[in-house]
């Protein structure tokens, strides 16, 4: 091979490694140029961050910076902590459960460095490591989709936990329903008896009683109970807690007893989830048709006709 058939065959190994080598320093920079950076007041941190009040310490104990305070750090400088766009992956996190300061920090650091990390290794291995493992312009494309896959992993990752979370929620909201029923029944008004279930629910149902707990506080401090209610059906993207929430604010409205109409609202929600059992039972054959072709038959055949093949086998044998 000529000097120009091997400059053309590096050429593209040494653009993408020189890429990823510019990149990775710059992220490197940037973070060590947060971290030695110092002197930050809390007020300026608080504007950039769009928390407002007072900030987070920026250091632990000995005066050593804490990783999510460089993030922050970082993010600030590179202008992304915008007041706007903060207070909507606020409500976008608090779906799955992280409401703390430090949630929206993490989040927005992995949607800047997972991008360039996970296409720095994969170039790194693929065109340093193991050359020969994929051949050709493959190599780009795989680069270009863990870079892709680095932009949307964060999503992918909160919206999963979200769904997670609500599927908790849907199965354990027809106990709770029949909890606040007793205890409504038994003479507490709706914000203790909403206080009470999200205690009960505590070892059960986690995510439950956390939405019930910031319910109970939200109608105490808030001046519009309608807003805290809204603020549950936000959070909470279910039919159960929206039908949960309307029967709330219906009662309340015209002063229709509450009692009966939440043990008709949980007698509703069992019946579905006993409707919605019946129909993943129902979709099991199907489901296993694929693994009992696959695995299951293949077996089958051997134990059955394995012994009658091995005598016909002996049998001609003898001729």
């Amino acid at each position: 091979m000529d000097a120009t058939a091997l400059a053309a065959d590096l050429a593209p190994r040494l653009m993408v490694i020189l890429g990823a080598a510019v990149t990775v320093l710059a992220v490197v920079g940037a973070v060590a140029s947060a971290m030695t950076r110092r002197g930050i007041p809390a007020a300026r941190i608080a504007a950039a961050t769009g928390f407002g009040g007072r900030a987070e310490p920026e250091s632990g104990r000995g005066g050593r910076i804490r990783p999510v305070d460089a993030m922050r750090r970082v993010l600030t400088r590179l202008d992304l902590m915008r007041s706007g766009q903060t207070t909507s992956l606020q409500q976008f996190l608090a779906t799955a459960g992280w409401r703390s300061k430090s949630a929206v920090v993490v989040y927005l650091f992995a949607k800047l460095t997972l991008p360039l990390t996970l296409g720095g290794i994969v170039a790194f291995l693929l065109y340093w490591w193991a050359p020969a493992l994929i051949a050709g312009n493959l190599k780009l494309l795989v680069v270009l989709a863990a870079v892709f896959l680095g932009t949307y992993l964060p999503d992918a990752t909160v919206r999963r936990a979200a769904g997670k979370r609500r599927d908790t929620i849907r199965l354990a909201l027809p106990d709770a329903l029949d909890l606040l029923v007793i205890c409504v029944e038994a003479g507490l008004s709706l914000d203790a008896a909403v206080e009470r279930v999200g205690e009960e629910f505590a070892p059960t149902c986690p995510a439950l009683s956390d939405e019930l707990g910031l319910l109970s506080a939200e109608l105490s401090f808030l001046g519009d109970r309608r807003r805290a209610f809204d603020n549950l059906t936000r959070r909470v993207d279910l039919a159960p807690v929206q039908a949960l929430v309307a029967t709330l604010v219906q009662t309340e409205r015209f002063g229709t007893p509450i009692a009966q109409a939440l043990r008709v609202l949980s007698t509703e929600q069992r019946n579905m989830r006993m409707v919605a059992a019946e129909e993943k039972a129902a979709r099991l054959p199907a489901t296993m048709t694929i693994p009992m072709i696959l695995f299951i038959l293949p077996a089958l055949f051997v134990v059955l006709l394995g012994p009658a093949i091995l005598k016909i086998i002996d049998a001609l044998d003898k001729f």
